[in-house]
């Protein structure tokens, strides 16, 4: 059995991880129904552009340089849920394997030695689960000195997508752990 202080800590990161899915889920619409630099342009252009046409007779008109062309967005609904599918997903399979490694410690197991601390844990998958999130940003946003990067930027979803099915796979195995069929004292000896 784990520890009062084990237990609490492992709640605390189940809900640190619970409370970054629901703020981003709640952040993402604003986030993917801001006004794009384009329109902010538009709007600028528009302004200009009416009152020219009350100023036409005392000023010649004002030619405005070309907008810069329009950056597709990198943070999008589809962006966000691959990413928080991928998040649920190494949660799901964290939390489980901590769960087992606490119940097989617990239980006397010969192959579990110590379990890792949660603190450490959540760390190390937290900074992991940063990377991935960064490299699929960098690869979706465009760069201008990258050959064949329009190519490159439709393939930032591929490894979130293939990851996902294998981390809830991972995470149902340890749900489907049995206790072993021969006593813990015995199976050390086999």
């Amino acid at each position: 059995m784990t520890s009062p202080i084990e237990e609490t800590y492992l709640q605390t990161a189940r809900l640190l991880a619970l409370t970054l899915l629901v703020v981003f889920l709640a952040i993402a619409p604003a986030l993917a129904q801001g006004p794009l630099p384009s329109e902010v342009l538009r709007e600028g252009r528009d302004e200009i552009n009416s009152t020219a046409a009350y100023t036409a007779i005392a000023a010649p008109p004002v030619s405005l340089p070309d907008a810069p062309v329009p950056q597709p967005r990198v943070i999008d609904k589809k962006f966000i849920a691959v990413m928080g599918a991928l998040a649920g997903a190494e949660t799901l399979r964290f939390t489980t394997h901590k769960l087992v490694l606490d119940h097989e410690y617990a239980a006397g197991a010969p192959w579990v030695a110590s379990v890792p601390p949660n603190q450490h844990l959540v760390a190390k998958y937290a900074a992991i689960y940063t990377a991935e999130l960064l490299v699929a940003y960098e690869i979706k946003k465009p760069h201008s000195w990258l050959p064949g990067d329009k190519i490159i930027r439709k393939l930032w979803w591929a490894y979130p997508a293939a990851m996902v099915p294998i981390h809830i796979r991972n995470g149902v195995r340890s749900i489907r752990t049995q206790a072993p069929s021969c006593p813990v004292a015995e199976c050390g000896s086999q």
